[in-house]
């Protein structure tokens, strides 16, 4: 397969993509990639490594663990990737949710130790986030952002707020907020036509206002890292468009604690700007299955272990 990279945009997945072993096989046949992992484990002062590899699963699932996992993984890819491909020059980076923070450290706009140490700090707050206000989160199939917005609103109370958090592709999306406001929106949802109103296995309300607890830390964290100038556009979550200064990026990447992340939006600006294929760096394929329901025109591959890149 032929890529014409000035049509090719570069995803970086978020969680719900990881997987017991992710990267092993990665790391064992390039070394760069071993590199990388080694390196992680160095800064971290643990093996996450051996965690990705053997487990457990539910350690692994633990979102402390789960960023680092999935931003290493997906560095790692992309190392072995640049070194293979010297004229690596793609059209566009994004990432969905912690992967935004992936598609920075891949574009250089951090370097790869500040966006592991951010990763890591961001794990570490939501957690606490959870435990300080714990929530619940639910995914809503078949329902329109406008129908399901009038259904946050009716369902959310004094103090009980409940949210769009995800709009993955249109007839996905997930809602985040206290439990019992989510519980009555899940109802709400389903008696204004949604087909399956789903709750997801979490106890953080991501990209909510349960996250206030947190964001003045966040915003510290975000703020001590350097960040340099994109060279090429980062779509923001937040913003939904291409970002290439550092001071937008380093917005986008704070705001994105209570924000909703505008995927789908995301992914059609990148369509309208030319990009035709969509290469998923790091575990699973997650987004690529999103992406061809955003748009079916498009192509999109997986790029996280040796076979790929023998496609490739």
């Amino acid at each position: 397969m032929t890529i014409n990279f000035s049509a090719t945009a570069f995803i970086f997945p978020g969680q719900g993509s990881q997987a017991t072993g992710m990267g092993r096989d990665l790391a064992a046949a390039y070394p760069i990639a071993k590199q990388t992992f080694d390196e992680a484990d160095a800064l971290l002062g643990f093996s996450l490594s051996k965690l990705m590899w053997d487990g457990p699963a539910d350690e692994l699932n633990d979102t402390v663990n789960t960023q680092p996992a999935l931003y290493v993984h997906s560095l790692a890819a992309w190392r072995v990737l640049s070194l293979r491909f010297t004229d690596l020059s793609p059209a566009a980076l994004a990432g969905h949710s912690l992967g935004e923070l992936s598609a920075l450290a891949a574009s250089g706009v951090l370097t790869f130790a500040d966006g592991l140490k951010l990763v890591h700090a961001r794990g570490q707050l939501m957690k606490r986030a959870g435990e300080l206000a714990p929530g619940s989160m639910a995914a809503i199939l078949n329902l329109s952002i406008p129908a399901l917005e009038k259904v946050c609103a009716e369902a959310g109370k004094e103090g009980e707020s409940v949210q769009v958090a995800n709009d993955n592709c249109p007839g996905q999306v997930v809602i985040s907020g206290a439990k019992p406001a989510v519980e009555r929106a899940m109802e709400l949802a389903k008696a204004a036509g949604a087909k399956r109103a789903l709750p997801l296995a979490v106890s953080i309300a991501a990209h909510s206002t349960l996250m206030d607890s947190i964001q003045a830390e966040w915003n510290v964290a975000v703020d001590a890292v350097a960040m340099k100038d994109a060279s090429v556009p980062i779509y923001g979550n937040v913003a939904a468009r291409a970002l290439t200064s550092a001071a937008d990026l380093r917005a986008d990447i704070r705001a994105q604690m209570q924000s909703r992340v505008r995927w789908t939006e995301s992914v059609g600006e990148m369509i309208r700007s030319g990009i035709c294929h969509f290469v998923e760096v790091g575990s699973g394929s997650v987004l690529g299955g999103l992406v061809k329901r955003i748009d079916s025109s498009v192509t999109s591959q997986a790029l996280g272990n040796p076979l790929d890149f023998e496609v490739l």
